[in-house]
């Protein structure tokens, strides 16, 4: 009998240690339970502070694209308002300059075909160049007929300048008309053509006067 009191006090012994150690450990269990469940908390309030920190920087970084991009489109219209205005300006200053060089060009070639009225108009005058050397001049002026076209005569003025080429001799008006026709042929074109033309009236010009002014002393003697 004492050895089954003393296996059942030993036994009761036993599960009172093993129920002592079960409550332990559950009560350690519940603890670590309990620590998890703080850990999961502060991860959740980390993940939550990131997405609320992704979230802020994603509306920053848009507010800061969309900044962006206005002072682009701001700075291209700058741009593009500038590139006109220095488009203008430049075109002025090459049409001031054009200007500028046909005007001189113009000037130059006025000068030039007024010399060479006076010297030819000298020269008929003086009878060093007469009405043969005139005639020679003609047989090339047909290549201007090719030449001209609308510009700067109108139609008309062509058939007119044909039936002049054509004329053995001019009057006084016609070959005046020639030369200035001749004129703006060369400022038109320049080409030796134009200033054949303009010498071949150029000398009917002093050729027509001549016959008028020996007409008047005629007609007064």
């Amino acid at each position: 009998m004492d050895v089954v009191y003393y296996v059942v006090g030993f036994s009761l012994t036993v599960v009172g240690m093993l129920g002592g150690a079960l409550y332990w450990l559950g009560a350690k269990f519940k603890e670590i339970d309990k620590r998890f469940e703080t850990i999961e908390r502060e991860l959740k309030q980390i993940r939550e502070g990131q997405e609320g920190l992704k979230k802020y920087v994603d509306e920053r970084s848009n507010e800061l694209r969309k900044y962006v991009d206005s002072r682009f489109e701001e700075f291209r219209k700058y741009i593009d308002a500038r590139f006109v205005e220095m488009k203008v300006y430049v075109d002025g200053k090459f049409d001031e300059l054009k200007k500028y060089v046909d005007d001189k060009f113009s000037r130059l070639l006025n000068g030039f075909s007024g010399y060479q009225e006076f010297f030819l108009e000298f020269l008929t005058t003086e009878d060093v160049i007469d009405r043969k050397k005139a005639e020679l001049a003609r047989g090339e002026l047909w290549r201007i007929i090719k030449l001209v076209g609308a510009n700067p005569l109108s139609k008309e003025e062509v058939e007119r300048l044909k039936e002049l080429i054509q004329k053995d001799e001019l009057t006084y008006e016609e070959a005046l008309w020639l030369r200035e026709v001749a004129r703006r042929l060369i400022i038109e074109y320049g080409t030796p053509e134009t200033w054949k033309l303009h010498a071949y009236a150029s000398i009917w010009v002093a050729l027509a006067r001549k016959r008028m002014a020996e007409e008047r002393g005629e007609a007064r003697g």
